[in-house]
């Protein structure tokens, strides 16, 4: 099958590749010139692991093309799918859908046969029956359902969780949406995946309501953090402890500085936004978004606090590891380290970072930072490391030249990654969130 996919980011260009793996013939489009003939070039526009392999390989065998054009793109395609940015909009914080319904102008004018175009962008409830008026009006004579299928990829995992993924969710009104949408999916579905038939509505709500949900299991597990520091508990034992309950499950409660990334932070506000909209007020996820934007900065607090307080921080140096929301991504869009950088500014900290991925993005953002070419760079002469990130590179750092290399061996651990006793038998000062 013919699949065209309108947007080559994050979503589209994972979801392209992996079709065109399933054995499809994909052509991803975007109106970013520069950003196809980097894909013609074999560059890839952001950090995926094996992205770069994937997309190539099936470059070779002919199944995977970029263009700009989207009337030639769609061409002949039988499924067009809609991975275009909805970012948060500015002022009102609704889910800025001005690209998406762009894109569904462009397909209806340009339709040259019956297909079905699905909304791969995690779009507000309702968006569907826009997207379907939309074409509806640009008078195409052509046969076209208009179906809904959120995607659930975790950024550093995304090739994984397509291949195998836990469901499939897929929103269509007509038996003609449906059957396409079986032929797109037909390769998991040989290999048992489970697929889930619902309206289009449920479809788009599920998105934001798995969003939310985890997001509200991480700011959970977070606020226990704190109380596990005033009453003298161990928040990963507390976290395994229930994690071991079937019904909660042990993912999303390890215990760190917030949520960010390009999905729970605009996600939950969307979903506020859509409640108010249809007078279903949603207070729990209203606190689990103010939690954690309160949680950011209140990291950045623990270690003026590790650095002595607001007196004595001012003019001390600090390590930052980590600038990315999460390991194995460049992706900045809401980190924790944005604020906590923000706030050790604030209290006059002077700051030096690396992240293995995710500087180039993060310069620009943080331009009161010094980025460093390695971990042992910016510890050099610091008051203070903190790691804000857990990649790899961080989980065996070499503590003796840590001490070393640092003004003070003082380590303020944000991800927990290393243990209490043995930071102390190494010499350290060591904070880290919800444990003695």
């Amino acid at each position: 099958m013919k699949i065209a996919m309108v947007g080559s980011g994050y979503v589209g260009l994972v979801s392209g590749a992996c079709f065109a793996d399933f054995g499809h013939d994909v052509v991803c489009i975007d109106k970013d010139t520069s950003k196809i003939e980097q894909l013609h070039q074999g560059v890839m526009p952001i950090y995926e692991p094996g992205l770069d392999a994937l997309v190539e390989s099936n470059v070779k065998a002919g199944r995977l093309s970029f263009t700009t054009d989207l009337a030639e793109g769609i061409k002949d395609a039988k499924a067009i799918f809609i991975a275009v940015g909805t970012p948060s909009r500015r002022g009102d914080g609704h889910a800025d859908l001005s690209f998406v319904h762009a894109v569904a102008r462009e397909v209806g004018e340009n339709l040259a046969n019956d297909a079905v175009v699905v909304t791969k962008s995690t779009v507000p409830v309702g968006t569907g029956d826009e997207v379907e008026r939309i074409l509806a009006d640009s008078g195409t004579a052509h046969k076209v359902a208009v179906v809904s299928n959120p995607e659930f990829l975790r950024e550093g995992a995304a090739i994984g969780d397509f291949k195998r993924p836990d469901r499939i969710v897929i929103g269509a009104e007509d038996d003609f949406g449906r059957e396409v949408m079986r032929e797109v999916y037909r390769p998991l579905f040989l290999n048992e995946s489970p697929i889930l038939f619902v309206n289009r509505r449920s479809s788009e709500l599920i998105k934001y309501a798995a969003n939310a949900f985890l997001a509200t299991k991480i700011t959970f597990i977070n606020e226990m953090a704190d109380l596990c520091e005033n009453v003298g508990a161990n928040v990963q034992d507390v976290a395994r402890g229930i994690g071991m309950d079937n019904r909660i499950g042990a993912k999303f409660l390890n215990a760190g500085p917030g949520y960010g990334g390009s999905c729970f932070p605009k996600d939950t506000l969307a979903l506020l936004k859509t409640a108010e909209d249809y007078d279903s007020p949603t207070r729990i996820v209203e606190a689990v978004v103010k939690v954690n934007d309160s949680r950011k900065r209140a990291m950045g607090r623990k270690v003026v606090e590790a650095l002595g307080g607001s007196k004595t921080a001012r003019g001390k140096r600090v390590a930052m590891l980590g600038l990315t929301f999460k390991p194995n991504t460049d992706d900045m869009r809401d980190s924790p380290a944005i604020a906590i950088a923000q706030m050790l500014d604030d209290a006059g900290v002077k700051i030096c970072a690396f992240d293995p991925e995710g500087m180039e993005i993060a310069q620009p953002l943080m331009p009161h930072v010094t980025m460093c070419d390695n971990p042992y760079q910016a510890i050099e002469g610091a008051d203070a490391t903190v790691i804000v990130t857990e990649w790899d590179a961080f989980r065996a750092l070499d503590l003796e030249r840590v001490k070393s290399l640092a003004n003070a061996p003082v380590m303020i651990d944000l991800r927990n990654i290393y243990k209490p006793e043995d930071m102390r038998q190494a010499g350290f000062t060591y904070t880290s969130v919800g444990r003695d």
